[in-house]
Parts: structure tokens; sequence; C-alpha cells
């Protein structure tokens, strides 16, 4: 018999935007080029575990802004929170995690990105219309089920 009781995974990321209007990127081994961000931990809120991913993946304090875009992987249960962030502090590093970190600006970072669905979800949030998306989809092979703009 299958078991259906919820069991998602929490994560957030964040476009991270520094003075000169370019966007913060992780490399990581399993997905290339990404937002930097990660899994929330128990007992954290959104957005401080979303602040501690990002200085643990690439070194940087930043700012955060409003919810850009929810996406939702049915096929792993994973639900990742995208925040709007500005760049404060720090040296943009690698770590184990992420053995690549740059600055690109949106065009490089577009052709950079290219996890199906990580990079529909950059698109979305670089034509930002002021409205929060969401996305729901499966992957192997990529398919979108739903996208609300709200």
């Amino acid at each position: 018999m299958a078991d259906y009781a919820p069991r998602h995974i929490i994560a957030a990321s964040a476009l991270i935007r520094n003075e000169s209007g370019e966007i913060a990127l992780v490399r990581t081994e399993r997905r290339g080029w990404e937002l930097p961000g990660g899994q929330i931990e128990l007992g954290e809120t959104l957005t401080d575990g979303l602040q501690r991913e990002i200085m643990e993946e690439c070194g940087l304090s930043v700012e955060l802004g409003r919810l850009l875009h929810v996406r939702s992987n049915l096929s792993t249960a994973i639900v990742v929170f995208c925040f709007q962030a500005t760049y404060v502090s720090g040296e943009l590093r690698p770590s184990a995690e992420t053995p690549e970190v740059r600055w690109a600006d949106a065009e490089t970072a577009l052709e950079l990105v290219t996890h199906p669905a990580l990079g529909a979800s950059l698109l979305e949030m670089l034509r930002d219309d002021g409205r929060m998306r969401y996305d729901a989809y499966r992957t192997n092979p990529f398919e979108l089920v739903e996208t609300r703009a709200i």
C-alpha cells in the first residue's frame, strides 16, 4: 500500500545582484550553475536558512527582498522559495559544495544555467512583472505541470 503522507523538503534560493547589476551564481556537481541557496533546516525560518546557505555556498551577506518565485518539484517533493536579494558585503568565494562561483550579467547567467527547471525559474525572475510566480513541474524529462502568476 502506498504511503501518501506529506514529506516535502523546503529549500530557498536568491537572485542576488551586486552594485553593477550582476547576478551571483554557484556551480554544483549535480545541477551545474544555479542561484545560491539550499535546504532549510528544522527550526530555521526561510530567510535565516537562506542567509546561512548563501554564506556557506559563496561567502556573501545579502539583504533579502521580496519573494519572486515558488517552484515545486513533484518528482522529488522539493519546494523552493526564490527571493530577490541585494549584495551587502563579503568576497565571492567557492566552497566544498560549490567549487566555482562568479558574477554574471543576466544574458550570461541565462546561458550558464542549463538545468531546465532552474533556467526557467531564472528567466521568470528576470522578467519580474511585480507578481509572484508559482510553477509545479516533473523531472526526467522536464515537464511543466502548472504555472500561475499571483
